[in-house]
C-alpha cells in the first residue's frame, strides 16, 4: 500500500525539513513548495493527498491566496489543507481576514507540536 502524498509549502527551509522529518518517520511521502506559485504547480504536478500550508511565504497573505485557488480548482478543492502560521504573534496579525473563512480543513500555529500534527494528518485523511 502506497503511503500518502503531503504537500509542505513554506518558504522557511528549517520548518519544511522538520515537517518532512516527522511526516516521513510516520510512512507519509513529502514534496515541498516554498511559495504560492510553486505549492500550485505541486498541485498539479505531484497530486498530493493533503497540504500543510504557511499563511505568511513571499506576501504576507501567500498561503490564503493558494487556498483561494484551491478553493476554486475543481480538481483540488477536496484536498485538505491544514494551515499554519505564526501570524498571531506578528505586526502582521491585523491584516489576517477573520471575517472571512479561508478555505482550509484545520488550523495549527507555529511552532507545531508534532503529536498534533500526526493526529489531524491521520484525522483529514480519513
Amino acid at each position: 500500500m502506497s503511503s500518502a502524498r503531503i504537500l509542505v509549502v513554506d518558504d522557511d527551509p528549517d520548518f519544511v525539513e522538520i515537517m518532512r522529518t516527522i511526516l516521513e518517520s510516520n510512512d507519509y511521502e513529502v514534496v515541498t513548495a516554498a511559495n504560492g506559485t510553486q505549492a500550485l504547480a505541486q498541485v498539479k504536478a505531484e497530486r498530493p493527498d493533503l497540504m500543510i500550508l504557511d499563511i505568511m511565504m513571499s506576501s504576507v497573505l501567500d498561503g490564503l491566496d493558494v487556498s483561494e485557488k484551491l478553493a476554486q480548482d475543481p480538481d483540488a478543492r477536496f484536498m485538505p489543507v491544514i494551515m499554519v502560521s505564526s501570524i498571531a504573534e506578528t505586526p502582521y496579525a491585523h491584516v489576517f481576514p477573520m471575517e472571512e473563512q479561508p478555505h482550509m480543513d484545520a488550523w495549527l500555529s507555529k511552532p507545531v507540536d508534532p503529536r498534533v500534527l500526526l493526529d489531524k494528518v491521520a484525522e483529514l485523511l480519513g
